[in-house]
């Protein structure tokens, strides 16, 4: 298994984008530089009225399958 970190800051407004299904992938910039794309239902749980906000840590086997997604920090 591998890890990738990164933040997000995802106002409300523009997370209702990938809530109403108009918006299917989340690309983010990983702290290591790289690009990582991942669906956007993974980060429904973490929604708050405020949007989607923290850094978090994807972890993903050797197909690249995506396999947790979880907050480590706000």
């Amino acid at each position: 298994m591998a890890e990738t970190r990164f933040r997000l800051a995802i106002p409300a407004e523009k997370y209702l984008a990938y809530y109403a299904g108009a918006a299917k992938a989340v690309i983010v910039r990983a702290s290591d530089g790289r690009r990582i794309q991942f669906p956007a239902e993974h980060l429904r749980p973490f929604v708050t009225h405020q949007g989607v906000y923290g850094e978090f840590v994807l972890v993903y086997d050797a197909n690249n399958r995506l396999q947790s997604l979880k907050r480590v920090a706000d």
